[in-house]
């Protein structure tokens, strides 16, 4: 059998209909996407959404930069876009791009062909774990700004050692403290945290960091972008009670591509802060807050 061949077809039938949200997925899908995206028979419908949810956005978000947008609809993966039928969701992205709806279809045709090719071709993958919870922290009201992250991660394979993360600051500009859950060992654009011991499949593991940034440095914004799923994210800024609060916008499964140019509007309290909550965060999207000073 031709797995290239064979993952398209099954790509082309579970676009149709309501995509990823159709009822009984475990039956919509067949050996190759299974393979693909690592989906195991004994995976109940939850994981198995899970799973196809995270994967196919891990490969959408690597295609051409005009493809993107059609293909996360056609999937049924674009929030806005939640029609129940594929041709429905198809007149919904030729009206946004302007397009006719034959152009849009050829187009994710095409991306179709590009998914299966990016699916059989091993590649890096950071993979065995999920977040459960991360819990962020920021304080501007201090000399040096803080960042305290918490994160619960839930083990997605039997023996998992090391964590792969990403900053939420750069790196070189930034003191960086584990209080607790591992060691840290750097890495280009972000960091490998060693775990004590190894972590069995289902298990949770606990870890905190605080970064710490220089003297009064500016910081307009936090973000999340993740790589792996991400069932929860609490975020709250404390900003400096001496200035003029910030207009200060919230970011929701923002394009990672500007994401610093989206968002909606969101109070500050008369505390000086935010508290701002995210649920089923997508791999590849941006979420959090940016902030713009008075002049």
């Amino acid at each position: 059998m031709n797995g290239h061949l064979d993952l398209v077809r099954e790509l082309k039938s579970l676009r149709k209909g309501r995509g990823v949200h159709a009822g009984r997925i475990e039956h919509r899908i067949g050996p190759a996407i299974r393979a693909a995206c690592e989906i195991d028979k004994s995976d109940g419908p939850v994981t198995v959404r899970r799973k196809l949810t995270t994967r196919l956005t891990e490969l959408i978000h690597q295609l051409p930069a005009d493809l993107r947008l059609a293909t996360l609809v056609a999937f049924g993966l674009e929030p806005e876009a939640r029609q129940p039928l594929y041709q429905q969701r198809m007149l919904w992205v030729a009206a946004r791009m302007d397009r006719d709806e034959r152009t849009v279809r050829r187009r994710v045709d095409d991306a179709v062909n590009q998914l299966a090719e990016l699916a059989v071709v091993p590649g890096d993958r950071s993979g065995g774990w999920r977040t459960a919870e991360l819990t962020v922290a920021v304080a501007l009201d201090q000399d040096r700004p803080e960042v305290l992250e918490q994160r619960r991660i839930i083990a997605e394979q039997d023996g998992l050692r090391e964590l792969e993360l990403v900053a939420p600051l750069p790196l070189t500009e930034t003191d960086v403290q584990v209080l607790y859950g591992g060691t840290l060992v750097p890495a280009d654009g972000g960091f490998t945290l060693t775990l004590p011991a190894p972590v069995s499949k289902e298990e949770r593991h606990e870890v905190a960091l605080r970064f710490r940034l220089p003297a009064r440095q500016a910081m307009p914004y936090l973000l999340c972008v993740p790589r792996r799923p991400c069932e929860r994210f609490d975020l709250r800024v404390r900003f400096d009670r001496d200035r003029e609060p910030p207009t200060v916008f919230a970011l929701r499964g923002a394009s990672r591509e500007d994401p610093l140019h989206d968002g909606h509007e969101h109070p500050v309290d008369r505390a000086g802060e935010i508290h701002v909550r995210f649920h089923q965060l997508t791999p590849g999207l941006a979420y959090g807050a940016r902030w713009e000073w008075p002049a």
